[in-house]
Order: structure tokens, then sequence, then C-alpha cells
């Protein structure tokens, strides 16, 4: 996930990870692996995320910084969901975790594995702002939906995040085929769950995100949620639980538009991903009191999609440092963001 404005090209360090590091990282850490835990609490009242793949579902990112042990994490959170960070280009037609590790027979295949096992579910994450993206990759709709269809036979999905951006989704023609792929996965997979991400303004999307969603429409793609990333404006915005509201309305407005909707129904098409803590531009952060505020608000709108980047920053820095790849850069308790998004039942 990484945005954003239209005008700005900025270093998103959390994108730019070398992969021999991402390897490395995923390997020291056990690649987020916890192949035993207990299911949660059976006391829990059921909520619409038990049935909607993909609807709460922070970002885990196995191959980056200090991720948490997968099934402990869900234990000690009350996750269920989460969002598995990026599936790319292996160089060719063909997905790879971070462009290098297989789908099967690795470590990332073991922990969806032991995450399925505890009762949870995963949605992979196709894109980001970083590394060979699939939509470019592939030359033909045909040929990037069979890339799409690889991932989701290798776990048994029931859902798929397509996170458009950089190069991806500035060029209309990728926007097209990215578009067309996902048809052809909708038509084959029946009750898949399709969520396109990208980049937002202040005050909804940017061109390349309307035409993205008025391509959608145009071929009859009925995505579960847009999703739009409200962080990383670059514009001075201090007010991100405001900014954050105002996105979601602009997003709201596109695809009422585009597909001929009340208000009411393109909300329930729309969603939102945050940033945890500071962002990537000097004067953004976005504190727990803040998130508690937009998943609220979120709830009141009925939206299809909540998620943040990256459970892999949920805590503190150690002795109050800058925010990295394994911390927030601000005073919160350990998970405290996935706790509140765990409660979100759309």
């Amino acid at each position: 996930m990484s945005p954003h404005s239209p005008h700005r090209r900025r270093n998103r360090a959390r994108r730019r990870i070398g992969l021999a590091a991402g390897a490395a990282a995923l390997l020291t850490t056990g690649g987020a692996l916890a192949m035993t835990a207990q299911a949660a609490p059976e006391d829990e009242a059921p909520t619409k995320a038990a049935a909607a793949s993909g609807l709460n579902g922070p970002y885990l990112y196995l191959g980056w910084g200090n991720p948490p042990e997968a099934t402990k994490f869900m234990q000690d959170t009350g996750t269920k969901q989460l969002t598995m960070a990026f599936i790319l280009s292996d160089g060719g037609c063909s997905p790879a975790w971070d462009g290098q590790r297989p789908l099967t027979g690795g470590q990332d295949e073991q922990t969806i594995k032991a995450i399925q096992q505890a009762g949870g579910d995963i949605t992979p994450s196709v894109g980001g702002w970083s590394g060979n993206k699939l939509g470019e990759a592939c030359k033909s709709p045909e040929e990037l939906a069979g890339a799409y269809q690889k991932v989701i036979d290798a776990y048994g999905l029931k859902s798929i995040d397509i996170d458009i951006e950089a190069s991806e989704v500035e060029n209309a023609e990728v926007r097209q085929r990215v578009i067309d792929a996902l048809k052809i996965v909708q038509d084959k997979n029946d009750g898949i769950k399709i969520y396109v991400t990208f980049g937002t303004t202040t005050k909804g999307p940017n061109e390349n995100g309307q035409d993205l969603i008025k391509k959608g429409a145009a071929a009859k793609l009925d995505v579960t949620a847009w999703t739009v990333m409200p962080f990383d404006f670059g514009d001075g915005t201090t007010d991100m639980t405001g900014a954050t509201k105002s996105a979601v309305d602009g997003l709201k407005d596109q695809v009422k538009a585009a597909y001929g909707l009340s208000d009411e129904e393109a909300y329930t098409k729309s969603g939102l991903s945050s940033m945890n803590g500071k962002t990537d531009v000097e004067g953004e952060s976005v504190s727990a009191a803040n998130f508690q505020e937009i998943v609220d608000w979120a709830k009141s709108k009925k939206l299809s999609r909540v998620s943040f980047w990256a459970v892999n920053r949920d805590r503190s820095c150690e002795g109050g440092g800058s925010p990295g790849d394994s911390c927030s850069g601000i005073d919160q308790k350990e998970w405290e963001f996935s706790k509140i998004l765990a409660g979100y039942g759309g």
C-alpha cells in the first residue's frame, strides 16, 4: 500500500525494502510462524467478519521488520483475518512473495496454513509501491488472471486484494488489464471477494483512481470494496481523522456515480486502509484514539473493508525512537490498533 498524491512522488522506505534484507528477516523471525495456537474465545459474539473474508484484516508483512508470530498474534488480539503482503512478479508473469519466494513449499505457505488451521483467514495483497508488478509483467488480461488464479488456488482463498500503485496505476492500459483480469477471476471463482486498493487525496481518488472505478463499472466488475489509503498526503494535513472521512466520502461519490448506486449502497462498496502511528510524511500521525474514531465512523457507514498498514508497526518504539518497520513512533499499547480493528464487523 502506499500512496498517493497525483502530483508527488515521495520516498517510502517501507516499500523500498531490499529483497535480500527481506529474506533475511523472514528467516530470522521464523516467517511469523507459530504452528500451534488456540482459537479465539468461544463466547465472542459472531459478526459479519466471520463471513466476509478481507473485511477487517490488517497488513502483515513477513519479509519486513520484525513480524510477530502470526497465530500468537491472533490469540493476543482477537484478530481472525490478516492481509498478507506482498505478491509480485518473479520476473515474468508468475506470482511470488516479494517477487522471489515461492507460493508453496516455503515459510509463507507454512504461516498461512497455521493461520487457517487456527481458524483464521488470509487475504494476499498483490502489488504495493515497490517491485515488479504482475499487472505490468503479464501482457494480457488472460495471462494476468492466470497469475491471480495461481495465488487463489495455492491457498484456497476466499478473497484477494489488488494493491495498485506507482507505475501500475499510472498506466491506463495496465489499469484496464487489471480490471479485465479481475473480471475473469470473478467469473471463474464463485463468491470470491475482490478488493482494489489505491492512493487518494484528502477529497477522494485522483484521476487514476477515478478511471479505475469507471473501468470497473463498465466491465461490470463487482468489487467488494474499492479501498483508499488515506495517509501520506504531503499537503500539510494534520487532522487525519477528518481527512480519512473526507477521502472516503469522495470515494463513495465516485463509486455512486460509476455504478448508479445510492449513498448507502456506495458506502458498502467502499473501504479504507489507514496507517498506524506516524506516516512517511512529517506532521502526519494517526493515534489509537484517531483510529478508534475512524473505525466507529466506518461502522456507521457500513464500509466493507477497514484495514491498516501494518501489524509489524503496531507497538511503541523502544526508548521512544523514530517510527520504522517495527514500531509506530507514537505512545501506544502493543497491538492497540489491531485490537481496535478486530472488533470491526461492518
